[in-house]
């Protein structure tokens, strides 16, 4: 008897990062991952290493996959985040993902550049089956002039927040809470990730430019 083929056999995702646990990515502790490569160019992007798509890492999505489910078992993360970059220009990978954590009763947020409404109109299926499988959506181009004080996890003011399931809900005091900023320390690299205060966007990793540092 044949085998049925394993969830994310044959498919490779472009990868600028991903922390298997943080707190600074959404709701409870979450698997987070960012996309390589971005058609947007935002003016003061906190990640314009992320907009080419031609750096990161080629990852098999089996391996991402392995991941989530030992986040889940041994860390008890609650959900995955999926970032970049920009998620939607990555969105047959972003669904098998997607797809995957509900699988798993994990839930789904993801942080795009476009509205809801430009999202919806964008050509590729693939984008419609992600947004089916997502929980949580933040949407809107980053504005520098606008920088958001009282959302916790929002660039700016004009980005919007969309419950798209009833796993969440607005009211919950996670939203009010203060933004955090991880910093972590591994085999000689630094990796930061988080929101760090509105006046220091882009500032915080300049000082680890040149000590083997990787920005998420």
């Amino acid at each position: 008897m044949e085998r049925e083929p394993r969830a994310g056999a044959g498919v490779i995702l472009q990868v600028a990062q991903l922390i298997p646990c943080t707190e600074a990515e959404g709701p409870g502790r979450r698997l987070a991952l960012w996309f390589q490569g971005c058609p947007l160019r935002c003016p003061g992007c906190c990640n314009p290493e992320m907009l080419s798509f031609q750096g990161g890492q080629s990852v098999p999505a089996e391996e991402v996959i392995a991941r989530m489910r030992e986040a889940r078992d041994q860390q008890t993360i609650e959900g995955i985040t999926l970032l970049g970059g920009e998620p939607l220009a990555h969105a047959a990978g972003g669904v098998l993902l997607a797809q995957t954590a509900r699988e798993l009763r994990l839930t789904v947020m993801v942080f795009t550049g476009y509205t809801l409404e430009e999202a919806r109109g964008l050509p590729d299926p693939a984008i419609a089956d992600l947004l089916a499988h997502t929980d949580i959506l933040v949407d809107g181009p980053y504005l520098r002039e606008l920088p958001e004080t009282r959302r916790r996890w929002i660039g700016s003011a004009n980005q919007r927040i969309h419950f798209l399931s009833d796993r969440y809900r607005a009211d919950d005091p996670c939203w009010q809470r203060p933004n955090t900023l991880e910093i972590r320390l591994a085999n000689g690299e630094v990796t930061v990730n988080g929101f760090p205060a509105p006046r220091a966007v882009g500032l915080w990793k300049r000082p680890l430019v040149g000590a083997g540092a990787r920005n998420p």
